[in-house]
């Protein structure tokens, strides 16, 4: 095997990913699923009902799997909090491409735990010298490692990869429904969905012609609805409860614009990714993991500061008075995504990447399935921007800065 993607299951934000690395790969390629997926994300739609030719399941057939993870030419890791998978394998020097998002979602300060940080030097630091990179699945990522001094100068931009939808750019916004807010995702704490409801009373308030529809459910979903009556919101406000992918797929291609209120504990958010491959608007919050990577504030979208509640229904509002606002944003949102953060661009780089540290020859990969050699020649420096370009180590305390002054490039 040349290629193994080793994560806890797999789900629709990395099916794409996978698909595309196995047009690639051929069964030099494969998905090593560790353990099955919980109950409510089945709920949630999230289980997928085809058959993968790629996909292998660790704990049907632990010895193939020990075997594939000792074996194969490149292990990419990630999702996985058991070291034990992977430890022969880190102390052979055998490569590994690992994954992460953040270390530290509750705050930096946890770095000074001397138990915490003996772990991080036994699962990372320690390997900072072998032939072991670092994907970072989110802008706060690199800092977090840096820290606790861990892949210098391997740090590598990398993210979620959903499904990418190819559109006519006219139509896709002549279908848009003019005032049409949307946010989707579950009602916990961190996804903040009190702050949508906060937009809709300031755009109330201000006498706007909008809808806003609001997709989940959760342990806050009484509150969602005790609020939407307190605030007398419910012709402006519907709640249409949880919904499979492909529907919330379709309600973002109705919407001018889409509210991502997650706070620091999101890791990356692929909803950033799907709103803007959908063409909409998009108002984030500034410590949502994906938002720097992703947006450049005031070209494809707005970043307001996390917590900061006028801020972000400014620029809801600032939306919703400039429809031609809201065009432009979302139509360099979706070429954000179909030309640079989708899962063919990463499949590609990702295997440019392995040719060009030596982890894979460019000549085996010519006799892979589909492999075509104009698609690399193995003499590519790392790219500028996108995924796997450099992840550049930026302070929480200056992220914000470096986003409005438009100083961090995507």
């Amino acid at each position: 095997m040349k290629f193994l993607f080793v994560s806890n299951y797999i789900n629709h934000h990395q099916i794409p990913f996978c698909n595309a690395m196995y047009d690639l790969l051929g069964e030099e390629f494969a998905f090593l699923q560790t353990e099955p997926m919980e109950e409510e994300r089945i709920r949630m739609g999230w289980q997928q009902n085809v058959e993968l030719p790629y996909l292998l399941k660790y704990y049907e057939e632990p010895e193939r799997g020990k075997q594939l993870i000792a074996g194969s030419q490149v292990v990419l890791f990630g999702g996985v909090e058991d070291e034990r998978y992977i430890a022969e394998r880190l102390r052979r020097g055998a490569p590994v491409v690992r994954y992460s998002e953040r270390l530290y979602r509750e705050g930096q300060w946890k770095a000074i735990s001397p138990r915490g940080l003996r772990r991080k030097y036994l699962d990372h630091t320690r390997y900072r010298r072998r032939n072991v990179y670092m994907l970072c699945s989110g802008a706060y990522v690199p800092s977090d490692f840096h820290i606790v001094g861990a892949y210098p100068d391997k740090l590598l931009r990398w993210g979620y990869f959903p499904e990418t939808r190819s559109f006519e750019v006219e139509r896709l916004f002549a279908d848009k429904k003019p005032g049409k807010i949307l946010w989707a995702a579950r009602f916990l704490r961190l996804k903040h969905p009190e702050l949508a409801i906060e937009a809709a009373k300031w755009l109330r308030d201000r006498e706007y012609d909008f809808h806003m529809d609001i997709i989940g459910g959760g342990e806050l979903e009484p509150d969602v609805r005790a609020w939407i009556q307190q605030y007398q919101l419910e012709e402006h406000v519907t709640l249409r409860g949880f919904l499979t992918p492909s529907k919330v797929r379709e309600a973002m291609e109705e919407a001018d614009i889409f509210l991502a209120t997650s706070d620091r504990n999101e890791g990356w958010g692929a909803v950033l990714n799907e709103a803007m491959n959908s063409g909409c608007a998009v108002v984030a919050d500034h410590m949502m993991g994906g938002v720097p990577f992703l947006i450049r504030h005031e070209e494809n979208g707005l970043i307001y500061r996390d917590g900061d509640v006028e801020m972000f229904c400014r620029q809801v509002e600032k939306l919703v008075q400039n429809r031609g606002l809201c065009r432009k944003l979302g139509e360099n949102a979706y070429r954000t995504i179909t030309e640079q953060w989708n899962a063919q661009m990463a499949a590609k780089r990702l295997i440019a990447l392995c040719v060009r540290l030596q982890f894979i020859q460019v000549e085996e990969l010519r006799n892979a399935t589909q492999w075509n050699a104009e698609q690399f020649d193995g003499k590519d420096d790392f790219p500028s921007q996108g995924p796997c370009s450099h992840a550049p180590v930026i302070s929480e305390r200056h992220m914000l800065e470096w986003l409005m002054r438009g100083k961090f490039s995507c």
